[in-house]
């Protein structure tokens, strides 16, 4: 069994046929879903699917995109969202340098902000992390009692390991999978008792479906990817990237 730790359902592609979308994600050995909320309103999607389907699980969250557009009492929200048995983590949160969709400044307060409350709910935490590793980092160790994983990792090796270090997981997504990518030797440098595996559908299709809109069932071609990466099996890597996710989001065995 594998665990798709990070897609996104509510998407209208994949929420319309969402019956298909798990038939096919278990003929290809993916069985439980972690939808990932990136602003309250698809949090409380996310909400809806966990609880309409018994292997989806939601967190709920605002990704750094959509910081500048938070309500005054968007914390309040995630909270009474978070009191759900099916809401397993906050997040989608965190930093994107690279787009800067929402200022620094606002997206630097609105990661804080909900770092803050899963330290207090005890919630592990799902971040996003683009082109900002050192503010990052930074934020990250002001809150050493927060522990979660770097979805969609594409920094280096060594950011990987201060990650590891400060007690949050790695999770790799069809990028692992691209050619040219340096992706490989970062995952063939961590422990597998530390990595997750995820789709971030529908984005990111790994080869062969590049360029594709993605699905949960492809996290087999990521878990594939990490077995040949550390010359194992895909039973191997669906045992221990399963085991993580369980351990991590408290998920039932």
């Amino acid at each position: 069994m594998l665990t798709d730790t990070h897609c996104h359902l509510y998407y209208q592609d994949l929420r319309n046929d969402i019956p298909a979308v798990l038939n096919r994600a278990a003929k290809l050995g993916v069985n439980r879903f972690i939808c990932v909320g990136t602003n309250i309103q698809d949090s409380r999607k996310c909400l809806e699917l966990a609880n309409a389907h018994e292997k989806i699980y939601a967190t709920a969250g605002v990704h750094p995109h959509d910081a500048k557009d938070t309500p005054k009492d968007y914390l309040d929200q995630i909270c009474d969202l978070l009191k759900s048995d099916k809401m397993i983590a906050a997040g989608e949160m965190g930093l994107d340098y690279y787009r800067n969709i929402s200022e620094p400044e606002i997206q630097n307060r609105v990661f804080r902000e909900q770092l803050e409350l899963a330290q207090s709910l005890g919630k592990p935490v799902i971040f996003h992390n683009r082109d900002a590793d050192a503010d990052m980092l930074k934020v990250l160790s002001d809150f050493p009692n927060v522990t979660g994983v770097a979805h969609c990792f594409s920094s280096n090796l060594e950011t990987a390991k201060d990650f590891l270090d400060m007690g949050y997981y790695i999770s790799f997504a069809g990028n692992l999978t691209f050619k040219n990518s340096h992706l490989p030797e970062v995952a063939k440098g961590l422990p597998l008792d530390r990595i997750l595996v995820e789709t971030d559908s529908p984005y990111l299709s790994p080869v062969p479906y590049r360029g594709k809109p993605n699905e949960p069932g492809r996290t087999r071609f990521v878990a594939e990817k990490l077995a040949e990466i550390h010359n194992v099996s895909l039973d191997v890597i669906a045992k221990k990237t399963s085991e993580n996710a369980t351990a991590l989001f408290n998920l039932p065995s």
